[in-house]
């Protein structure tokens, strides 16, 4: 097994770069396909979430462009504005220093704004599908000279209904192209994409069960929905949770969730696609920073968002189906880290269960809540480990300086919610002024 991306065939500066991020050894995705995407030969990969498939397939790109050409030489479509971020902060991080050229386009910024930067000539484009057309359509980005091209998440931009916009990129750029696919799944629809689309591709299936076995210590609570918002509440109380996400089916239940939970004196936020592309950004941050201590989201944020420290989800709503199950819990247990996934299931719901049952392979503990100290909370914050001493004093480092007007309990640097027993209801005014200020009523 190569223990160094020079073994894989990446030059020593990019090697150097990667080093100088803090990553010297290549994961296992990375160790398989690196090699054989360096051939210029087209590639099926499945593979879990938070497994490194982005650098899979941005070395060999950054290895492939030739700076000498003026033109877009490899397209990268993602299914979220949330993923091609982070691609696109990968990437640049990497290219820069090249001399190459990456530009990202996708939804919530002016098309004008996008089309000055597509005037200065990228050898990289990372977008969204109906982006990246919408640029095509008005010839403002030229798709004649891409050799590499990756659909990343493929599985999932099925799942949002993108197949074909994607099929209409795919006719505008050269048929003597790269084409690599990365996916959690391979559904058939994918299956039968690839059939049409790519040159007798190399199948590689890297299996990941720490992503949903050992990594993440996984619950179900049986409850009435009546009880749902109380007993969420009492499991944040009890578990303290360094960062949690909270994942519901709509943006409606996310919205009256987040409503409630900041009525509750919890500092959360929202995030879902009626959101501004600059508010969503805020939001991100704020949880990044840990300003925030628990978002709520829809499953828009099941994928592409790699934030360090979050040690819970909670899954308000069940998932329908193994693959977004898969990737909501994939937010923790990430990069060797550990963490907890909680998911409430109402009467009426068993069908979910036994499918994402089948789906891991695995029996899923269930808990039918009388008292809340059925599920003990220290042995379960033990068991799962929560953080690693470097993390917290990563974490610790952004922390804002405690108030001296307030003392908070003892629970190993892993909260960082200041919460009133009793806190007033919000207003707009209060909302607009900021949504996570303290608030106290005297008793």
């Amino acid at each position: 097994m190569s223990n160094d991306f020079t073994a894989l065939g990446i030059r020593q500066t990019l090697s150097k770069i990667l080093k100088e991020s803090g990553i010297t050894v290549p994961t296992p995705i990375q160790i398989q396909t690196i090699p054989y995407l360096l051939t210029g030969k087209d590639l099926v990969a499945q593979s879990q979430t938070g497994t490194g498939k982005t650098l899979a397939f941005l070395l060999p790109i950054l290895e492939s462009i030739d700076i000498t050409k003026a033109c877009v030489q490899a397209l990268i479509i993602t299914p979220t504005r949330e993923l091609a971020q982070q691609i696109d902060k990968e990437a640049k991080k990497l290219a820069i220093p090249l001399s190459i050229n990456v530009v990202s386009v996708f939804g919530g910024h002016t098309l004008e704004k996008q089309t000055h930067q597509l005037k200065g000539q990228p050898h990289i484009i990372i977008g969204t599908p109906g982006r990246i057309l919408d640029h095509a359509r008005r010839k403002a980005l030229e798709l004649g000279g891409v050799r590499r091209l990756v659909l990343d998440e493929a599985d999932q931009m099925l799942h949002m209904g993108f197949l074909g916009e994607v099929e209409e990129i795919l006719v505008l750029t050269p048929e003597q192209r790269q084409t690599i696919l990365f996916s959690a799944t391979i559904p058939s629809k994918i299956r039968a994409l690839a059939d049409r689309y790519m040159k007798k591709p190399q199948d590689i299936r890297v299996k990941t069960p720490s992503v949903t076995l050992n990594e993440i210590r996984q619950i179900v609570v049986e409850l009435n929905p009546a009880e749902k918002a109380d007993r969420l509440c009492q499991m944040i109380d009890e578990y303290r949770p360094y960062l949690a996400m909270i994942f519901c089916h709509t943006k409606q239940r996310v919205i009256a969730l987040n409503m409630e939970l900041i009525r509750r004196g919890y500092a959360v936020d929202e995030i879902h696609g009626d959101l501004s592309q600059n508010k969503r950004e805020q939001v991100l941050r704020r949880f990044r920073e840990t300003r925030l201590q628990l978002l709520v989201a829809t499953d828009i944020a099941a994928r592409g968002l790699d934030i360090e420290g979050v040690t819970h989800i909670f899954n308000y709503d069940i998932p329908h189906d193994t693959e977004s199950y898969i990737h909501r819990i994939g937010r923790t247990g990430r990069a060797g880290e550990t963490g907890i996934a909680v998911t409430f299931a109402v009467p009426g719901e068993e069908k979910y269960l036994r499918l994402i049952e089948q789906g891991i392979q695995a029996p899923l503990r269930r808990h039918r809540l009388k008292y809340l100290r059925e599920i003990p909370a220290a042995s379960i914050i033990t068991a799962a480990g929560i953080k690693t001493e470097s993390t917290r004093k990563k974490a610790a480092d952004r922390r804002p300086a405690p108030s001296k007007k307030a003392t908070l309990p003892s629970h190993g640097g892993t909260n960082l919610r200041s919460r009133r027993k009793h806190a007033a209801p919000t207003t707009s005014d209060d909302r607009t002024k900021g949504r996570n200020a303290k608030r106290s009523r005297p008793s």
